[in-house]
């Protein structure tokens, strides 16, 4: 037998490790789930150890495949690094992020320029979704997702703080008059997505609301834009406004907001991901960036 494990087999069980998924493995090599499972076949023939427990409906790896997929996937990333430095060309790289729409439109998609700018051969494929990832079933590198910090099977990095803060229009403001805590004579604007926000700060402030007058949009973003149009006063997440606050588009008519304390935004992703640089640079840049507006926030 060749003391050299076939590259081809070799190269498909990194992929199918490192995201625990034939299916997804085959995407991201472009073949089928069965010429995937062929090769990893292939592989565990040569080298007489199962390298997979095969599941219902998933694959884990067993002892042994942990240990050898540690070991080869060092030495896969270096022949790689040492062509692109031999070669001065750098292969493209994609990883798929998913996220909430609001978050995305107001403080990721933003600030991605940035990340593209630093690591010009990584590309990120964004996704918006409110339901929950599923990492072992779905070709996604990494969530962010709101939520205690609680993730079974899952790393997470804690990006912003989530403070709740009520936001108008200056020209809603002035219309509104001077009524400091009472809002019973104002147009609330709610979202779908998070219908608790307004209960939680009005009960920790003590603030008086018995408005029939609500309004009610399917997500945060269009609440939010609904309140830089004047129609009402929107409940905000305030990391996701700030640069509406700073320009005075938006004005906070209070001083007193909630701070939701663990329950905040996380980026999300399994152990495995962190063996693909390409994510490791994208992991670093979003808590560098969250860091950033954390201290942005913190001196405004």
């Amino acid at each position: 037998m060749s003391r050299f494990p076939p590259l081809n087999p070799l190269r498909a069980f990194e992929v199918a490790g490192r995201l625990k998924s034939i299916r997804n493995a085959a995407k991201e090599l472009h073949v089928t789930p069965g010429a995937v499972s062929r090769q990893v076949h292939i592989l565990e023939q040569h080298l007489g150890v199962p390298l997979f427990k095969r599941l219902p409906r998933s694959i884990m790896l067993t002892e042994a495949g942990e240990r050898y997929l540690e070991e080869i996937s060092r030495h896969l990333l270096g022949i790689q690094d040492a062509t692109e430095r031999l070669t001065g060309r750098k292969g493209r790289h994609i990883l798929h992020v998913r996220a909430y729409i609001t978050f995305a439109m107001r403080w990721l998609i933003p600030r991605l320029a940035s990340f593209h700018a630093r690591h010009s051969h990584v590309e990120v494929r964004l996704t918006a979704s409110l339901e929950a990832v599923d990492f072992e079933r779905e070709n996604v590198d990494g969530a962010i997702r709101l939520g205690d910090p609680e993730w079974h099977g899952c790393c997470r990095d804690r990006l912003v703080e989530n403070e709740l803060v009520p936001v108008c229009s200056p020209a809603y403001l002035a219309h509104r008059g001077d009524a400091p805590m009472d809002l019973s004579h104002d147009i609330l604007l709610h979202s779908l997505a998070r219908p608790g926000d307004w209960e939680h700060w009005l009960r920790s402030t003590g603030a008086r609301s018995a408005s029939s007058t609500n309004q009610i949009y399917q997500s945060s973003v269009l609440a939010y834009e609904a309140a830089l149009q004047g129609l009402g006063m929107a409940i905000a997440q305030r990391v996701l406004v700030e640069d509406d606050i700073a320009s005075g588009r938006l004005v906070c008519p209070f001083h007193q907001s909630l701070n939701m304390g663990s329950h905040t935004y996380y980026l999300i992703y399994p152990m495995n991901r962190l063996r693909n640089p390409a994510f490791r640079l994208f992991r670093d840049w979003i808590v560098e960036e969250a860091s950033r507006t954390g201290n942005i926030s913190r001196a405004a």
